[in-house]
């Protein structure tokens, strides 16, 4: 009898360290890098993405959250999600575009007059076919995130007109699209960090920068820029992604938990960048930033040999039903 009591303790001694350790391999540790600062939605929305995936897996998934750079630019982050460095990231589309050149058919000029806009092409044909690009490079598309219609600032005078732009030194992201931008008005454009972009206004390294209000906020922008215009020249979007080598890890019931706790983040980060970007405005006006109103006219025809060259381009096509589902009524 005390032999069988015995192979029975043994038995289930065995059976809890299997339990235990099937329980273990179906843990899932993720990590999510992006590049803002944690007052902006992009934080908020990774930490409610990490929220819901642990909430739905039952404690299973667990996402640590990487802000503000910390593992490395968005460029380099691309790079890390493509070898299996990185998990996941909220990337910008100027850097995603560097491996999927497709991205820059949504940052034509004058694109698209309102977020809504953009997300309505988005969420389309276009933003699927886009989509299967990424994933032929290695990136897979959780959801399309905002990043808003930007404006320039400056410290040297009110930029009214493309005229007033010439010789002035701005800085741009690592996308192509802007770099030809702010050349096509007679900029001297300049590729800086984001994490490095407060310095070099502060120092005079450039003159000026464009970016939504929102990121002008959460940078503190506005202590180092005395002039704003509200030139809504270009649309940008944040691509959520997961790289393919972590993406092919999970089961199938893990990736559908993933893709629903990206459903309700994506659905949250854009509420809360428009939101912010409505309200910017008065706050940062509230700082003693000067900030004005332009007529786009000059702007848009400026900047209209911007598509003209991308149309031309290799993703010439691409980016004209990208233009064409913009301008669709």
């Amino acid at each position: 009898m005390k032999k069988l009591n015995t192979f029975r303790r043994s038995l289930l001694v065995a059976s809890l360290l299997v339990a235990a350790s099937a329980a273990q391999a179906q843990a899932v540790k993720l990590t999510l890098g992006h590049g803002t600062a944690i007052d902006n939605p992009r934080h908020t929305a990774s930490l409610k993405f990490a929220e819901v995936a642990k909430s739905k897996s039952n404690g299973r998934i667990e996402v640590t959250v990487a802000p503000a750079s910390q593992l490395g630019d968005d460029a380099a982050m691309v790079t890390a999600l493509r070898t299996g460095a990185l998990d996941m990231s909220a990337n910008s589309q100027g850097a995603v575009a560097n491996a999927v050149p497709e991205y820059a058919a949504f940052g034509m000029p004058f694109l698209f007059s309102s977020q809504a806009q953009a997300w309505k092409v988005m969420d389309g044909p276009a933003g699927k076919e886009l989509a299967q690009k990424s994933a032929e490079k290695g990136l897979i598309v959780l959801g399309y995130w905002d990043n808003g219609i930007r404006h320039m600032s400056n410290n040297k005078r009110p930029l009214l007109k493309p005229e007033d732009l010439k010789g002035l030194k701005m800085r741009t992201p690592p996308d192509s699209v802007t770099v030809d931008i702010m050349q096509s008005v007679g900029a001297e454009a300049q590729q800086i960090k984001w994490s490095e972009l407060y310095v070099a206004l502060q120092q005079g390294v450039v003159d000026g920068q464009e970016n939504p209000l929102v990121n002008v906020q959460a940078g503190k922008l506005y202590e180092v820029q005395k002039f704003i215009s509200l030139t809504g020249h270009k649309y940008e979007m944040t691509p959520f992604l997961i790289g393919k080598r972590s993406w092919d890890k999970l089961s199938n019931d893990d990736k559908k938990i993933v893709q629903e706790a990206a459903l309700e983040a994506t659905t949250l980060q854009r509420k809360l960048a428009q939101e912010a970007d409505d309200k910017m405005f008065d706050e940062i006006k509230a700082k003693g930033v000067r900030i004005d109103k332009v007529d786009q006219a000059p702007f848009e025809k400026a900047t209209a040999p911007v598509v003209a060259k991308w149309e031309a381009s290799p993703i010439g096509p691409f980016v004209k039903r990208v233009v064409a589902a913009a301008r669709a009524k």
